[in-house]
């Protein structure tokens, strides 16, 4: 790249020339003409647009060579080359002569040599923000994520509006009823800790939680988790309200532990999935009494329960989802706290099948199960009973039964349902099926374009049988008698599920309810009919 130099010099050049010969002509004859003073102002003047177009002549050249050199020009201190850096002497060198980085010029880079940075490098580290959190949809949920993985947060809920219409003599009258509205929290820190948290917004006594708990995955095998959660003592008890087959759960929910409130209660589990899941275990102790309530006996709920998996790591489709389990449940009930035997109002509320004793003692509960899915068929069976003692439950009033113990009241309930997708969805144990071809909404996940939805059909058989057996004492401090009650009450369902997609769900369900021993004064045996419809929504 050629120099500035050269420019400059004819500039300074013609400049010296024109001065001279000025000052030459004005001394060699003072006595000059007029005419020759003009003459020699229009020379100067005309030498001076000629130094004022070399000027701008040198500009342009200036700023050609700037835009050629591109990023490789640089500006350069004037007494860089001549001084040492003065920033990097002592403060005790430096005196007032000492150079300054004041004055540039324009300087060309040298040959290949790499440019200098117009700053010195930073002698801190840089400071690193922290990493954003990242936030989108899964698929199923929203989340909202740290930027190493460790902690996420995922907001969930479901809102169910049911519609129920009956017939028989002293059936409810038809109603429309907004039977959940649950919102919470679920996530993850690390790899160990899971939590969650589930309020439901149309709850009208007692407290509005109903999950609240921390779950500690130490390993596979051995989990712990505490807080307020459903007491795992059954298949259907541990099924989401949005995964149920039918509107209603089963004849035998009514037996479960914490029956009352969701099947909830606050207390502490040991859990774990052996081989891959081949055995499933719980073990816990609960206040079995509801809802954030304490316990009113010094004895907790003890509950045990074992699931089995045989075939789940064959090859075989035909074996590989079929479950088989079993609990035990021991928990004591006390009569001065006004303990009470089980709700006998069915879950479609007909009419009530048992009436409700006084109960005072141990309580114990067993259960039996099964599940087997083939694609899009399963079906599911289950077993209960419930044993509830009467210890010292007589009556204080005078020429009453005083405070003697009464036979103990049993009841059993079982229930067989089966289902089949109709549009070839695969069903999933305690899950939504992924819906093939959404009607409308965000596509599900392994969706294959839009359609009418998933059409599911269903049928179940289900019954309950309590007995509070009769007692006589003929004997001369507490004469009397204890009237008996041995009912029982069975139902047959049938009903449709349509999913338009993956996070919405119809279902209409027809229930003969077989009422055979009333239990109400009045009431006649007969057959009511129910059609339940509810239309859930989740997210």
């Amino acid at each position: 790249m050629r120099s500035l130099t050269v420019p400059f010099t004819l500039i300074v050049l013609l400049v010296s020339g024109s001065l001279a010969n000025a000052q030459d002509s004005s001394s060699s004859s003072k006595a000059a003409t007029e005419t020759e003073v003009n003459q020699l102002r229009s020379e100067v003047a005309a030498q001076r647009q000629t130094i004022e177009e070399l000027k701008a002549l040198v500009q342009k050249l200036a700023a050609a060579q700037s835009q050629a050199a591109g990023d490789a020009t640089q500006l350069r201190p004037v007494a860089e080359s001549a001084s040492p850096d003065v920033s990097a002497l002592p403060v005790s060198e430096r005196s007032e002569n000492s150079p300054h980085l004041t004055n540039a010029v324009l300087v060309e880079p040298e040959p290949d040599a790499e440019p200098e940075p117009a700053f010195p490098a930073q002698t801190m580290a840089p400071r690193r923000d922290p990493a954003p959190l990242t936030a989108g949809w899964n698929g199923e949920h929203f989340f909202v994520r740290s930027a190493d993985g460790q902690f996420s947060i995922s907001p969930y809920g479901y809102v169910d509006v049911d519609q129920r219409s009956y017939k028989g003599d002293g059936a409810p009258s038809d109603t429309f009823v907004l039977r959940r509205a649950r919102f919470g929290f679920q996530g993850n820190y690390g790899s160990h800790f899971d939590f969650a948290l589930l309020t439901d917004a149309v709850a009208t006594s007692g407290s509005i939680v109903r999950d609240v708990y921390l779950n500690v995955r130490i390993r596979p095998e051995f989990q712990f988790q505490a807080g307020q959660f459903k007491t795992p003592f059954a298949q259907e008890a541990g099924t989401g309200a949005t995964n149920l087959d039918f509107v209603e759960r089963g004849f035998q929910a009514m037996l479960y532990p914490s029956a009352a409130s969701a099947f909830r209660s606050p207390g502490i589990a040991l859990h774990g999935d052996i081989e891959g899941g081949i055995m499933q275990w719980w073990a816990g102790a609960f206040n079995g009494k509801g809802y954030a309530l304490v316990n009113t006996t010094n004895q907790p709920e003890w509950v045990a329960r074992l699931r089995f998996y045989p075939w789940r790591k064959t090859k075989s489709n035909w074996l590989r989802e079929f479950a088989f389990g079993g609990a035990i449940d021991r928990a004591r009930s006390r009569g001065l706290s006004g303990d009470q035997s089980f709700n006998g109002t069915l879950p479609d509320q007909a009419y009530d099948f048992f009436p409700q004793f006084a109960i005072n003692g141990p309580i114990q509960r067993y259960n039996g199960e099964f599940t087997y899915i083939k694609s899009a068929f399963a079906v599911r069976g289950e077993f209960n009973q419930l044993n509830m003692s009467r210890n010292n439950v007589g009556s204080e009033q005078q020429g009453g039964l005083g405070f003697l113990s009464l036979p103990s009241i049993i009841a059993k309930a079982w229930d067989i349902q089966t289902t089949y997708l109709l549009t070839g969805e695969k069903r999933p144990e305690n899950g939504t099926p992924r819906v093939k071809h959404p009607m409308f909404g965000p596509d599900t996940p392994g969706g294959k374009g839009r359609g009418l939805g998933a059409f599911e059909v269903g049928a179940r058989y289900m019954g309950i049988h309590a007995n509070e057996p009769s007692a006589n004492f003929l004997n001369y401090y507490t004469p009397g008698y204890v009237p008996g009650f041995d009912y029982h009450t069975d139902e047959i369902t049938v009903g449709i599920n349509w999913y338009p997609n993956y996070w919405v769900r119809y279902m209409v369900n027809l229930g003969i309810d077989q009422l055979k021993d009333p239990s109400t004064i009045g009431a006649i045996p007969q057959n009511y009919y129910v059609i339940s419809q509810e239309l859930q929504f989740r997210f």
